[in-house]
């Protein structure tokens, strides 16, 4: 048996030198001719809503400029958790992808205790598409018309000033738990099923202030119906770009600098070629023109560069902070 193991040493090296230059040319193959076939796109969330309009908007870009069709494949369930999970368990070769906001590839994982998928792990971040910073509205039968203005009247109405969400854990929720809590001001917290009732309820003065979406209560601005205090995170919104942001009025803490993000995410063993390439597919989708200017005028912030090395440094720097906002609010999802 040795003898002939010894003979047959040198074919043996060939044929194992030769499988293994296949198993490495393959995939190298496969990924130099990517795209050649349709890539899903999952929205985990329900068709209408922001995140669905937006991954229609890019996916109709990109197909154009790969040559193949981005298929949207709405998910909707259990905060996005389904639709993430279907994600980061495929095929890791960058035909199914996913467009999400925060809420499922950073904050579910303080929110639950027990989810199906690691987003540290089986999630390979792509590129952070936009921004979504919101304005702290509130009813005209509050007084106040600034940021330090408001914190002075919550402080003074201990315990009688409801604020509205549009999900506990969900931003809007976080950032009034913050604000409750350093003014000692013991505000009541309503979490609607959206942000449309949660308004509604706005303007009829059953809550009397809220974070909500350009989007959602510009109309109401501009006819006075509402006031803006502030606009959170560290820069003004291009949709209304005379209301300060909280920053500028002093209120400096970490809950009003942070903002919820739209972006595509991947299995999380996929390529790094792959990644890149379509990072770059998406900067360039969005920098076109007609692109910008609908992402805009949804009310987001448009990230220029927001591709997988800026997405990721920014992930792991914004981590601990929406832990502790969770974690200080007490909220709990499972």
């Amino acid at each position: 048996m040795n003898i002939t193991f010894k003979k047959n040493m040198p074919l043996a090296l060939a044929l194992s030198a030769s499988a293994a230059i296949i198993s490495i040319a393959s995939p190298a193959s496969a990924q130099s001719g990517y795209p050649n076939k349709p890539i899903r796109m999952v929205v985990p969330f329900q068709a209408g809503g922001a995140t669905d309009v937006l991954a229609r908007l890019v996916g109709q870009k990109l197909s154009a400029q790969m040559g193949q069709p981005v298929v949207i494949d709405n998910k909707a369930g259990a905060a996005g958790i389904i639709g993430t999970d279907a994600v980061a368990k495929a095929a890791p070769d960058g035909y199914t992808v996913m467009l999400g906001l925060s809420n499922s590839l950073m904050t579910n994982q303080f929110l639950y205790t027990k989810l199906p998928y690691d987003a540290q792990k089986d999630l390979a971040m792509v590129y952070r598409i936009a921004m979504a910073p919101l304005v702290l509205v509130v009813n005209p039968s509050v007084p106040a018309k600034t940021g330090p203005e408001l914190m002075k009247y919550i402080a003074a109405q201990k315990g009688k000033v409801s604020y509205g969400s549009y999900g506990t854990g969900a931003y809007p929720h976080l950032a009034g738990a913050h604000m409750s809590l350093t003014q000692n001001a013991d505000m009541v917290h309503v979490a609607y099923k959206g942000e449309a009732p949660m308004v509604q309820d706005l303007l009829a003065g059953q809550i009397q202030m809220a974070f909500a979406s350009a989007l959602q209560v510009k109309g109401h601005l501009d006819s006075g119906k509402l006031r803006a205090i502030g606009v959170s995170g560290d820069k003004r919104m291009a949709a209304l770009p005379k209301v300060p942001t909280l920053v500028e009025q002093g209120l400096k803490d970490e809950a009003y600098r942070v903002t919820g993000w739209l972006a595509v995410a991947a299995p999380g063993a996929t390529p790094q070629p792959i990644i890149d390439r379509l990072a770059s597919e998406i900067q360039k989708a969005i920098r076109s023109p007609e692109v910008h200017e609908r992402i805009v005028g949804m009310g987001f912030e448009v990230q220029d560069n927001g591709g997988p090395a800026a997405f990721n440094a920014a992930y792991r720097q914004e981590l601990p902070i929406w832990y502790r906002l969770i974690k200080q609010s007490g909220a709990k999802l499972d």
